[in-house]
């Protein structure tokens, strides 16, 4: 960015402070634009208290701060990039108020403006635009703010370009998400995919016209080599088996109704996912952990990361999609793992569930001890389960250790405020479906004892046999990590992979829609791309 030779002279002028201005003129000018900074500042303190302890002097506005509103303007024009409201951060318009601010008030004014533009990019940018909380209440997580006052002082001792380009998460994912944002917006300068296909079901064997729409579509997202072939052939098989497993649906080769519908999601979709997937990595821009458990939710897997590569996974089963049993996001620390563990039914479906079952029978759920608030376990045929209510419920409900435990044989523990944690199941049926929400909110791991054994190789030698050691005594044991492990649990309907094709999945609660339906009213809009 050029500034006019006249308005950098002025600024020159009033940067000066007004401990050493000299008698006169400029002194004036200091004295104007000090009064008109502190004026403007008054109303965020933040940035108030910044220009107090700065003496009043200025960051942007000088002759010596051309650097630093070189890095702010190029940092705006590409605001876009990173999915921010491009229309907040109007490098042009910026740039016509600063050539049109020319009196000292002006540019006191102007100072404190863009230093309030620069704090909204820099907090949005870090740690993202959107309040997680306010978009749904299954979202939990805790984002990493910085204070607003170290934006500015960190920057004014910083290279303004390097300070800049930090801002951003640092992550492997959010540059990975950022490259395929760009081939997308590509992409819908160009029309997309292409048209849509008509038709219900499509296996092999079969040809005609709606094949070749199939193939030409598969061949436009890069799943096949470009084709004239109206057959449903081996070679198109292979490229929906390979679509399927990068959306995260049954592999069988066949481009049933399911697979249709996620073939013809278009660009302008696939690119909404990606914006609020990167909102969300910077939410959660803070250090993972070498090693750390990564559950996400729309994607039925739970994975051990460690140093950024994928070391053990395994399918899993999330809350069921009602308002009382929709899995959180949250990060938190697993501390311990609990052998031959015992329920203790929560509350919600002792009183919900279980109690409509003992008013009808009272030797219903027999495999439940029911137990007073003295922890005795009550004889049941004494008790007249028609007299209470769900709020007057006075009992507690426990089903001890057992092949058949909700829990089966090992839960794995990160107390948090949600009652929330990973655990074995007898049900094993589940994991063979394509969606996997079917808890009360607890994650149910497809293959605990290996996860078990991958959590215990860090501090014993054989991991299997003293896991296996204390299970088969049957008893209820507590077994603690000995270097606590982080837990995030996440949810991306868009992710990427080191090596392989992006990965896309359902919006199986709807929060993905919310938050793009909320960055959209920030002003976030989709853009195609020559190029």
């Amino acid at each position: 960015m050029k500034l006019s030779f006249r308005w950098s002279n002025a600024c020159l002028a009033l940067c000066l402070s007004a401990a050493t201005a000299l008698p006169g003129t400029a002194g004036a000018q200091v004295s104007a634009f000090s009064q008109s900074l502190a004026t403007a500042a008054a109303s965020d303190r933040d940035i108030a208290a910044f220009y107090q302890a700065n003496g009043y002097e200025g960051i942007w506005t000088g002759a010596d701060d051309k650097a630093r509103r070189a890095a702010l303007i190029d940092a705006f024009e590409r605001a876009s990039d990173h999915g921010l409201p491009a229309a907040q951060f109007d490098a042009g318009q910026l740039t016509a108020r600063m050539r049109a601010a020319t009196t000292p008030e002006e540019i006191g004014a102007l100072e404190v403006e863009m230093s309030k533009l620069y704090l909204t990019y820099a907090r949005g940018l870090q740690t993202g635009i959107l309040t997680p909380s306010r978009i749904d209440d299954g979202i939990k997580r805790e984002v990493p703010y910085r204070a607003r006052v170290s934006y500015l002082t960190n920057l004014a001792k910083s290279s303004p370009r390097a300070f800049f380009n930090a801002l951003a998460p640092r992550t492997p994912e959010y540059a990975r998400l950022m490259k395929e944002k760009m081939r997308l917006e590509r992409l819908l300068a160009r029309g997309g995919w292409g048209p849509k296909v008509a038709g219900s079901k499509f296996e092999p064997g079969m040809s005609g016209p709606a094949v070749v729409a199939l193939r030409d579509r598969l061949t436009e997202m890069g799943f096949m080599q470009r084709s004239a072939s109206p057959n449903y052939d081996s070679a198109l098989t292979a490229a929906v088996v390979a679509f399927q497993g990068a959306h995260g649906l049954s592999q069988d080769g066949v481009a049933g109704s399911g697979t249709l519908a996620e073939i013809n999601t278009s660009t302008e979709v696939r690119l909404q996912s990606v914006i609020v997937a990167m909102e969300r990595e910077r939410w959660l821009n803070r250090p993972r952990g070498q090693r750390h458990v990564l559950v996400n939710l729309t994607d039925f897997k739970a994975r051990i990361i460690d140093n950024n590569a994928v070391t053990f996974e395994t399918r899993s089963v999330i809350g069921a999609n009602t308002s009382d049993r929709r899995s959180p996001e949250f990060s938190d620390v697993m501390e311990f793992m609990v052998v031959n563990p015992s329920w203790y039914v929560p509350r919600s479906i002792a009183t919900k569930e279980y109690l409509p079952m003992l008013q009808k029978n009272p030797n219903a759920v027999r495999h439940l001890e029911i137990t007073d608030r003295s922890g005795r376990q009550i004889n049941r045929s004494a008790v007249d389960f028609t007299q209470f209510t769900q709020s007057s419920f006075p009992f507690s409900m426990r089903e001890p250790p057992s092949q058949g435990n909700a829990l089966g044989l090992v839960k794995f523990m990160f107390p948090n405020h949600y009652n929330i944690y990973l655990h074995d199941t007898p049900a094993k049926s589940l994991f063979s479906r394509e969606s996997r929400a079917f808890s009360h909110g607890c994650i149910r791991l497809a293959d605990p004892m290996e996860f078990a054994y991958a959590l215990l190789a860090k501090q014993t030698s054989n991991p299997q046999e003293y896991f296996q050691s204390i299970l088969n005594t049957g008893r209820e044991k507590r077994v603690n990590l000995k270097e606590p492990v982080p837990v995030h649990i996440i949810y991306r309907t868009a992710y990427t992979q080191a090596k392989g094709p992006m990965q896309y999945r359902r919006d199986v609660y709807g929060r993905d829609a919310k938050i793009w339906r909320a960055l959209a009213n920030e002003g976030v809009v989709l853009r195609a791309v020559q190029g």
